[in-house]
């Protein structure tokens, strides 16, 4: 039915695919269906140093939280797609279920390990999910733990080479740093870092990174949630540590596109190439001075292909910026 949005189940969880849809036959913008390619165009790919050694990644990854619930054939043409349109890094985590396991014998298939930025997270021994979550997450507590999840995640995504390290939840801060800063001494991995999406913690947060000789920290930013602009972006500057961003679509995609479902865009979102909701999303996210890459989670070809585009051409300046804002506050 072409006159607005299809009904959705009573209860059902909102995909990113179904507001994208429900975009197209609002006629929001420039549709979905004529920028599929916009990221294979001429616009430059974007890139950003990681302050601590200046080297340069591409400013859009990939975020694989749910590969472990779709089959083998479906990730490997999910990253082969985002390598081919210049994405380099892939964000996972031993306690992504099976998403090790789907990545590693996708990238051999490719002949893809030397094209990608490689990050991935292990827990402590014991561990459990940062406060006020649940103590156990949907991928529940690691029975392994420690330098022993390393190995395994070497086996899993079969390289001899990590590029990020993290630890992946507050409490596995403090019992895996030395792990973590030894593993990087002994060039096992090149990066190290900390990853957390608890807002409420960003003073713990903020003590580790002034703490510890980490590289990357990951948390949740987004046009709905500033907060880490606070106190860990502008410290992100000040120890030159690069900032990953998980959840840029919010903590659930309709957070951020169900509000914007039946809009058209503003006509200035293309002073800075953003032909979709999704691509104005992950340019305001990305645009921040503090932000490194952002990593969107997908297990669909379609977004890839939105996603991607959204590293290319033109980043909202600090006007633009303002005016992605204001606009969001107008929306209540």
């Amino acid at each position: 039915m072409l006159g607005g949005a299809p009904a959705a189940r009573a209860g059902a969880r909102v995909s990113r695919r179904d507001m994208m849809q429900w975009s197209l036959l609002a006629g929001v913008g420039a549709g979905l269906s004529g920028s599929l390619h916009a990221a294979d165009a001429a616009a430059p790919l974007i890139t950003k140093p990681i302050p601590s050694t200046g080297e340069r990644i591409p400013v859009i990854g990939i975020g694989t939280d749910r590969f472990g619930d779709v089959d083998e054939d479906t990730v490997r043409a999910v990253l082969e797609r985002m390598i081919e349109l210049g994405g380099t890094v892939i964000d996972t985590a031993a306690l992504y279920d099976d998403s090790e396991e789907r990545i590693g014998p996708a990238l051999t298939a490719l002949n893809a390990h030397s094209k990608v930025f490689l990050t991935t997270k292990m827990n402590a021994i014991g561990a459990v999910n940062d406060p006020p979550k649940p103590p156990v997450s949907r991928h529940g507590v690691d029975p392994i733990g420690g330098i022993d999840s390393y190995y395994r995640s070497l086996q899993r995504l079969q390289t001899s080479k990590i590029d990020v390290m993290m630890a992946h939840w507050l409490s596995s801060v403090e019992p895996l740093m030395p792990v973590l800063i030894d593993l990087k001494k002994q060039g096992k991995v090149r990066y190290i870092g900390i990853s957390t999406v608890v807002p409420q913690l960003h003073a713990r947060i903020a003590g580790y990174m002034r703490q510890y000789p980490i590289d990357f920290m990951q948390v949740e930013y987004s046009l709905a949630d500033r907060s880490a602009e606070k106190e860990v972006f502008p410290l992100a500057i000040q120890k030159k540590i690069a900032m990953s961003i998980a959840k840029p679509f919010g903590d659930t995609p309709n957070v951020l596109l169900g509000k914007v479902k039946d809009r058209a865009l503003p006509p200035w979102a293309a002073d800075y190439d953003i032909a979709t909701w999704g691509q104005f999303f992950l340019k305001y996210v990305v645009s921040h001075p503090a932000v490194t890459c952002a990593v969107p989670g997908s297990t669909n070809v379609e977004h890839i292909d939105d996603n991607q585009a959204a590293g290319r051409g033109r980043l909202p300046d600090d006007a633009g910026r303002k005016k992605m804002e204001e606009f969001w506050a107008q929306l209540g």
